[in-house]
C-alpha cells in the first residue's frame, strides 16, 4: 500500500483543528481543559474530561468531535474512527470530522474507504488544506484511479490537471511509491506534451537505470542535460551510466562537471573516486575519497575504495583501517535490517 505523507502533515492537521475547532457544548468549562491538555501534548488528560462529558451529556453536539482529535493525536485510531463517526451523526455539517474520518481510514490502512469522506470535504471546500489533497491523491494511487491522482495532485500543486508538469508530478508521486515503470510512463506523457520539460527525461533516464537499461539511461541523461546544463544531479547520473559502461574518461568528465555544480553531492566523489582507482590515477583517486570520507563517514563503499586504494600505493596501515571501517559499517548494517524484520 502506498503510505508516501508524511505523519506530520497528519499530526499538524490535528493540531491545527484542535487549536481553531469551535465547540458547542453546555460545559464550556471541562472543554477548556481538554483543549489546554491537547495543546500542552496530553491527549491523555483531554481524553478523561471528554469521556467523562460524553457519558454524562451523550448528545451534546461537539464533544465526540473533540474526543475523536484526542483519540487521533494519542494514536487511537479505532476509537478516533468511531468518535468522529458519532460527531457526524451529531452534525452533518461538520467538515473537519469529516476530513479527519478519511485521514483516520488512510492512517489505518484502508484508502479506499478514505476516498468518499476527503471527496466530500474538497467538495465543500475546493481549496482544503494540503494535507487532505495530498492523501486523497494517495488512495487514488492505491486504487489505480491514476487521472483522479493527477487531478488531485494538480490542484495541490496548483497546476492545469492536463498539463505536461501534472504529468510529470504523478510520475515523481508513483517513483516515491516504488513503481517505476508506471512512473516511466507518466514522464513519457509528460515529454510528449512538453518535449522541452525540465526533469522530465530526467525520470525517464532515472528508471532507465534502475532497470539497468543503461544505453537508454545515458540517452535520457543526455537529453535532460541538453534542456537543463546547470543540474548538477544529471552529471552525476551520466557519470554513473557511463561507469557502468566502462567509459571512463566520459564518466570522469561528467563528474567533474557534477562537481564543479554542486560540492555537496557525496556520490559525485565517491564515483570519481571509483573512476580514478580504474584508470590508475590512484593518488588523485584518494584526495576524491578523503572528501567523501569527510562528507559522510558511515558510508560502506567510501571506505572499501579508500582500503583498495591505500593498499596499491603501499600504506598498508591505513589500508586495514580503512577495511576494519568498511566490515564494521557493514556489519552495523545488518544488524539494523535484522532489528527492522
Amino acid at each position: 500500500m502506498i503510505k508516501r505523507i508524511s505523519f506530520f502533515f497528519l499530526f499538524a492537521t490535528a493540531s491545527l483543528l484542535t487549536a481553531q475547532t469551535p465547540t458547542a457544548v453546555v460545559a464550556p468549562g471541562d472543554v477548556t481543559k481538554a483543549h489546554e491538555a491537547l495543546q500542552r501534548d496530553h491527549p491523555d488528560e483531554a481524553i478523561a474530561v471528554l469521556q467523562k462529558m460524553a457519558t454524562e451529556q451523550p448528545s451534546t453536539k461537539g464533544v465526540q468531535h473533540e474526543l475523536g482529535l484526542a483519540y487521533y493525536r494519542s494514536g487511537k485510531l479505532i476509537d478516533a474512527r468511531n468518535a468522529f463517526a458519532l460527531a457526524m451523526q451529531q452534525d452533518p455539517d461538520d467538515k473537519e470530522s469529516v476530513q479527519m474520518e478519511g485521514l483516520v481510514l488512510y492512517r489505518m490502512g484502508q484508502p479506499a474507504a478514505a476516498i468518499p469522506f476527503l471527496e466530500r470535504v474538497l467538495q465543500w471546500m475546493p481549496n482544503a488544506n494540503t494535507d487532505a489533497q495530498h492523501v486523497l491523491g494517495l488512495c487514488y494511487l492505491n486504487a489505480r484511479r491514476y487521472d483522479d491522482a493527477r487531478t488531485s495532485f494538480a490542484a495541490q500543486f496548483a497546476l492545469p490537471p492536463d498539463s505536461a508538469g501534472a504529468y510529470l508530478l504523478l510520475g515523481s508521486m508513483l517513483r516515491h511509491a516504488n513503481l517505476p515503470d508506471l512512473a516511466a510512463v507518466q514522464a513519457q506523457k509528460a515529454v510528449d506534451l512538453s518535449p522541452s520539460l525540465p526533469l522530465a527525461h530526467f525520470m525517464l533516464g532515472e528508471v532507465a537505470l534502475y532497470k539497468s537499461d543503461v544505453t537508454q539511461a545515458i540517452s535520457e541523461f543526455e537529453a535532460e542535460r541538453r534542456i537543463n546544463p546547470d543540474y548538477a544531479p544529471v552529471y552525476d547520473r551520466l557519470g554513473d551510466s557511463y561507469l557502468r559502461v566502462d567509459k571512463l574518461e566520459e564518466a570522469q568528465q561528467a563528474l567533474a562537471k557534477a562537481i564543479a555544480l554542486d560540492t555537496t553531492i557525496t556520490g559525485a566523489f565517491i564515483k570519481m573516486g571509483k573512476v580514478l582507482l580504474r584508470r590508475q590515477d590512484v593518488q588523485t583517486a584518494v584526495m576524491y575519497l578523503q572528501h567523501a570520507e569527510k562528507m559522510d563517514p558511515n558510508d560502506f563503499t567510501t571506505h572499501s575504495l579508500l582500503s583498495q586504494a591505500y593498499h596499491r600505493i603501499g600504506r598498508e596501515e591505513e589500508a586495514k583501517r580503512e577495511s576494519a571501517l568498511a566490515s564494521k559499517i557493514h556489519a552495523d548494517k545488518q544488524v539494523v535490517l535484522g532489528d527492522g524484520k
